[in-house]
């Protein structure tokens, strides 16, 4: 019979495949939004973004191109979760299966968006924004609440320092961010009006500040809770509030007696600056001066007419004279004391302001910082030398399981011509080659009978 041969099948090319197959994903599912997690985040030189979305089972490829995320106000990082909106393709070249993606916004940020606007009504019909006391300027003692390792505390208290040293400020620690915030704001509240209501205090706080730095919708949703308002409507003590950047607005903040729209612009909203206050004083003195030397003038140019008006009888003319003369020098010793006690004040208010030099806060930090430096580089010492005796005792630990001591102590290992080790005598026929491997070298062996145990 003929040999019967079937046709070759037709076959396409893999970038013709690849293509119809990206044609297929983009008309079957345009434009569509995914939830997950980001991971696996890169920004190369481009301008593009990539990365990868993923939940629990799975991740998805995706591609967040210049031109869509330089219009993006949403900051990406890994670890964050998001929605996107993009189509489904096919990157041809390595038949990558990805989301081109056209927006980007945090995940919930629609509901909480929601939820705030809800809870901004009720409260507002309530009357928990009509608080308006005004703050005590400059307050004498600050009650601080903000978290102790961000940057809002560094910032306020390095304006208050520059503009106002005088200030004493108390800080509160708490947390800021997450489930836990609302209820410590809320104790700090508390502890610090409890002290307000103490008549033994002796340096009672006067005024609250509570702030924290910038944030997405998410890490200020603390300062949105309910009960945090209400403790600041009810607060005893007048309460300023700056919450987050200028644009970022809390219902904390609604509720306090007055908002700040930055950290640094709520400390320089409480105290004035002592430099406006040197050239206050600076022209008070020069006006003191010269109200001074006019009133000299004034009593000269007195004396000088009284002089020309009573030539006689000459001895009522030095009784005259001489009490005119009196009046004189009590007048300058008056205003040489009332100067000299407003240089002394002078002098005191800068030695005041001396004593507060930021110079020797920065010197104290640099000190600590050298013996933390010292402390790191000890500990790196005593953990390399942990290190290193864990390695040398594993390599013994190693060392002693090792086939090849066990060969050194004098056994060896019988391998049959196809590799095989012989462990029984039954696995052996007389004349058979066998190869034993020992310590050091290799033997040829040849069976010539087997021995009954």
């Amino acid at each position: 019979m003929p040999a019967f041969t079937s046709p070759s099948p037709q076959a396409i090319s893999v970038s013709d495949l690849n293509r119809q197959a990206r044609q297929m994903l983009e008309r079957g599912f345009g434009d569509c939004w995914v939830e997950g997690e980001i991971s696996g985040l890169a920004r190369p030189a481009s301008g593009h973004i990539y990365f990868s979305l993923k939940d629990a089972k799975a991740q998805l490829k995706c591609a967040f191109f210049r031109n869509r995320a330089s219009l993006s106000r949403t900051p990406l990082k890994d670890g964050d979760r998001i929605k996107v909106r993009g189509r489904v393709s096919i990157f041809e070249p390595r038949g990558d299966y990805q989301l081109i993606v056209d927006a980007v916004q945090p995940s919930g940020e629609g509901e909480l968006m929601a939820a705030y606007e809800r809870l901004k009504r009720k409260l507002e019909a309530e009357g928990m924004f009509a608080n308006a006391r005004p703050l005590p300027y400059p307050p004498r003692h600050l009650a601080l609440i903000t978290s102790n390792t961000g940057a809002a505390i560094r910032d306020v208290l390095a304006v208050l320092q520059a503009r106002w040293p005088m200030i004493r400020v108390s800080v509160f620690p708490s947390v800021v961010q997450g489930r836990d915030a609302p209820p410590a704001l809320i104790r700090a509240l508390a502890l610090i009006n409890r002290h307000a209501r103490r008549e033994d205090e002796s340096d009672p706080f006067d005024a609250i500040l509570i702030t924290r730095g910038g944030g997405s919708l998410e890490d200020l949703w603390a300062f949105n809770d309910e009960h945090l308002v209400r403790a600041i409507f009810h607060s005893r003590l007048p309460v300023m509030a700056a919450i987050g950047h200028e644009v970022d607005v809390t219902l904390a903040e609604f509720a306090a007696d007055v908002r700040a729209p930055t950290p640094s612009a709520a400390a320089e909203r409480l105290v004035p600056d002592r430099r406006d206050l040197e050239a206050t004083l600076n022209r008070q003195r020069q006006r003191l001066i010269r109200a001074w030397q006019g009133r000299v003038n004034a009593e000269s140019q007195r004396l000088d007419h009284l002089r020309a008006r009573l030539r006689h009888p000459g001895e009522r003319l030095a009784q005259q004279r001489q009490h005119l003369a009196g009046l004189d020098r009590r007048l300058q010793l008056a205003m040489h004391q009332r100067l000299q006690r407003d240089w002394q004040r002078l002098d005191a208010a800068n030695r005041r302001f001396a004593l507060h030099d930021p110079s020797r806060t920065l010197r104290q930090s640099r000190e600590r910082i050298d013996q933390l430096r010292q402390r790191l580089d000890t500990a790196q010492r005593r953990r390399l030398h942990q290190e290193r005796q864990n390695l040398q005792g594993i390599a013994r630990e190693l060392n002693a399981v090792s086939p090849l001591a066990v060969l050194g102590r004098g056994y060896s290992i019988l391998q049959d011509d196809s590799g095989q080790v012989v462990r029984a005598a039954s696995q052996t026929q007389p004349g058979q080659t066998l190869t034993a491997r020992l310590g050091e070298g290799r033997l040829k062996l040849e069976v010539k009978r087997r021995l009954k145990r």
